[in-house]
């Protein structure tokens, strides 16, 4: 199996459209490829519910990629391409590629759903200069679709892909108005197999426009709920590819979640959610396991990179590097043996239930406007209160622990202003926005502390085994400075989230 990021748009465009004669750029030209024959088989649950959610499974003969290929969506343009070389004549999908969309499947059988048919000419935009780059591929398709199933249906069109190959965004954005110049439009469908099911394709969950202050409070929990599992099961099959953020992306969608569990306590029966908040705690903690290693090992290679050479550094870099590269490995391992697990099957179909049948309570029928604001308020002045006992704190380790704990109010806070923000916007954003700076200040503070630990721990190792520590001191030392910067960059941040305007809509 290998996988690679795909960024692409796709053009609808009429039968005498030349795609030679676009002109795309002085300092570009484009080059003829070849023609090729494809053929694609696609499979899909009965309900169609991989394609509903931008995920495209199939079986290619002809071209260059013959095999098995699943594309994921990665980004606004961008989707995560996995190939898997295929035998002569195999019909089902590989269980590696089947292990990928388990989170969207459930169980539920593959089945072909489409064959697609395109004749395809390439081409390759390169720069001017002779022996250039390859910036992007546009390839021109005549395509015959056939829908399976009792009655097959077919449809032919005609479209033009541009690909990014090295290129950057802003190629894509020339790429993009100098077809539309010419007479391109962009494709409505996502997909060739998006076009060929057209209305078959169920559509996707989608938040109830026009929230605002007079939207019932079950409303806006619904919406914000329904955005976090749908950002959690987007991110299960790129967290198992190690999809760059994936896992960072994952873990504060599980995060948002479970905080948005305890910000609408009072609208959804604590007998149904209080359990699945203790379900995401654990899923967040898996991922946050990976994240966190890798955030650390990242963190501390800079820094010994800052330290001054000496027959210690490189040695003191490398135990410090494999120690957490071993950290990381295992607690990757870990992650994935569990998202393959009953418990995180049963997670993921509680957390459906939760949204296809949510259990309401009298209040969650109220104006968000009586509701909501007081839960904003609640968690400000629980982070207060943990900002004084932080004021309070005697010595250096009860302060650490208690400016930890003013992290931890701040990022619930964050989250209570994100969640609120579809109904009380600029308010509940800036709000959000006050919070997330308090928490980042002391986020490094945390990152800090961790890394001298850390430091510490493996410095005695070194020390038992005879080497030099000095690095070890040295790093430590970059990470007290930039600790005792955090606490004073905190009083600032404080300041700002303390101001009496942030908080008037939480009186409302």
């Amino acid at each position: 199996m290998h996988n690679q990021l795909e960024v692409e748009r796709k053009f609808t465009v009429d039968e005498d459209f030349d795609l030679t004669s676009v002109r795309l750029s002085d300092r570009t030209r484009l080059v003829h490829d070849g023609v090729f024959q494809l053929r694609a088989t696609y499979y899909d649950a009965a309900d169609l519910r991989l394609i509903a959610e931008g995920i495209t499974l199939r079986r290619r003969t002809g071209g260059p990629d013959d095999g098995w290929q699943l594309k994921l969506p990665h980004g606004p343009d961008g989707r995560e391409e996995v190939h898997e070389p295929a035998a002569a004549g195999e019909t089902e999908p590989p269980a590696s590629l089947r292990g990928l969309v388990l989170a969207h499947l459930r169980g539920e059988t593959l089945r072909p759903v489409a064959q697609i048919t395109t004749s395809r000419v390439v081409h390759r935009l390169v720069g001017d200069e002779r022996g250039g780059p390859v910036l992007a591929e546009l390839v021109d398709d005549h395509v015959t679709a056939e829908v399976c199933g009792d009655e097959a249906i077919s449809t032919a069109w005609r479209e033009v892909e541009a690909e990014l190959v090295e290129g950057d965004a802003d190629l894509l954005r020339a790429v993009t108005a100098a077809l539309e110049r010419a007479g391109a439009s962009r494709a409505v469908a996502g997909s060739k197999l998006e076009r060929a099911l057209g209305g078959r394709v169920p559509p996707r969950r989608q938040a109830p426009a026009g929230l605002g202050r007079d939207s019932d409070a079950a409303a806006v929990a619904l919406a914000y709920l329904r955005q976090q599992v749908a950002a959690i099961t987007a991110a299960d099959p790129l967290v198992r590819l190690d999809a760059e953020d994936a896992v960072h992306q994952m873990r504060v969608a599980s995060r948002r979640l479970r905080a948005a569990l305890t910000t609408f306590r009072p609208h959804l029966a604590r007998g149904h959610t209080d359990a699945l908040r203790g379900e995401l705690r654990w899923l967040a903690g898996l991922l946050g396991d990976v994240r966190d290693a890798e955030v650390l090992r990242d963190r501390l290679r800079d820094r010994f990179d800052a330290a001054p050479a000496g027959p210690g550094t490189a040695a003191a870099r490398a135990r410090v590097d494999a120690g957490l590269s071993r950290r990381y490995d295992h607690a990757r391992a870990e992650m994935l043996h569990q998202l393959d697990s009953p418990r995180y099957r049963r997670l993921l179909d509680d957390l459906d239930g939760l949204l296809d049948a949510p259990p309401l309570t009298p209040r969650a029928r109220r104006p968000a406007r009586e509701e909501l604001p007081g839960r904003a308020r609640k968690a400000w002045k629980a982070l207060r209160r943990a900002h004084q006992a932080a004021d309070a704190a005697v010595t250096p380790g009860e302060r650490a622990t208690a400016l930890h704990e003013v992290r931890k109010a701040a990022k619930r806070a964050r989250y209570t202003g994100e969640a609120l923000q579809p109904a009380f916007g600029k308010d509940a954003a800036r709000f959000a926005a006050a919070m997330e700076r308090v928490q980042e200040v002391l986020g490094e503070h945390q990152d800090s502390q961790v890394a001298r630990e850390t430091l510490a721990e493996m410095a005695a190792q070194a020390y038992a085994a005879g080497e030099d520590t000095f690095a070890y001191g040295f790093v430590a030392g970059l990470e007290e400075a930039a600790a005792a910067a955090a606490r004073s960059t905190y009083r600032d941040a404080w300041r700002a989230a303390s101001r009496q305007k942030l908080h008037r809509w939480t009186r409302s």
